[in-house]
């Protein structure tokens, strides 16, 4: 089932990306594979009670992979799947940075290193008002750069928030460069545990290792969990697989036409 959804939410975000003729096509591919595992098997949401208080929070902070979550949304029912058709456009809800006015988005984000903080806030709430709800947020590994980020961590461990689960997209391209290049992350697994974490490091792609991580977090009482997940920028399309040009640029017919027919059109 997950496979499925990821592979559909792929062919929608070509497509809205080609139609706004806007960008990161790149950045959605490359946790497509996480949120069709997200929501088709672990978090507990239902798209017709979009705001019930028992549900699982998910903050997207990588804000600009928006269309990866809005085509997830359509696929599960949040909103109308033609709704799709205006990502992008002048004056539409669907902003190509992630907006909260959508059925199913908790918080607007955009600016980098804001959705870890907003989600360990998410997370302490549950703890005090004693509710079964946990908090999902998934990360940009070059929004690890941010200050605030360090700051969320060292404070979600020293509260023991063990509702928060945190996913990095590990794809090891920022921008314009790569990681390494940029500012590097390594060790970044020494890193985490320093900071208090539970860390578990995965194939960002494999939908059995995402959902054996996922479905079984908390893994250590008291600790917040944090999954290292490898992947690929553009993965599903080859010619768009490790190639740093795609954060920014938009298909085109012919492009748009052999990607899909890789997909499976």
């Amino acid at each position: 089932m997950t496979i499925n959804l990821a592979v559909k939410v792929r062919k929608k975000i070509l497509h809205m990306v080609h139609t706004a003729n806007a960008s990161h096509v790149g950045s959605c591919f490359s946790i497509v594979d996480i949120l069709a595992v997200l929501y088709g098997s672990v978090m507990k949401v239902d798209s017709s009670q979009p705001k019930l208080d028992t549900r699982d929070r998910f903050i997207l902070s990588k804000g600009h992979a928006a269309a990866a979550v809005y085509a997830t949304l359509a696929e599960l029912g949040f909103i109308k799947v033609s709704d799709l058709d205006a990502y992008g456009s002048d004056g539409s809800l669907l902003m190509t940075h992630v907006n909260h006015k959508i059925s199913g988005v908790e918080f607007s984000t955009g600016a980098l290193g804001h959705g870890l903080p907003f989600g360990v806030g998410k997370a302490l709430a549950a703890k005090r008002l004693h509710k079964e709800w946990r908090a999902f947020v998934l990360l940009s590994d070059g929004e690890m750069d941010e200050g605030t980020n360090w700051e969320a961590l060292m404070f979600a461990a020293h509260h023991k928030l063990d509702n928060l689960i945190a996913i990095i997209d590990y794809n090891k391209l920022q921008s314009l460069a790569s990681i390494e290049h940029t500012l590097g992350l390594e060790p970044l697994l020494d890193k985490l545990i320093a900071f208090g974490w539970s860390v578990k490091e995965v194939d960002g792609h494999n939908h059995d290792q995402l959902n054996e991580a996922l479905a079984s977090a908390p893994w250590v009482k008291n600790k917040p969990s944090i999954v290292i997940a490898h992947s690929t920028k553009g993965k599903g399309v080859s010619f768009m697989e490790n190639k740093v040009e795609w954060h920014y640029k938009s298909p085109n017919p012919d492009q748009l036409a052999a990607a899909l027919q890789e997909l499976g059109d």
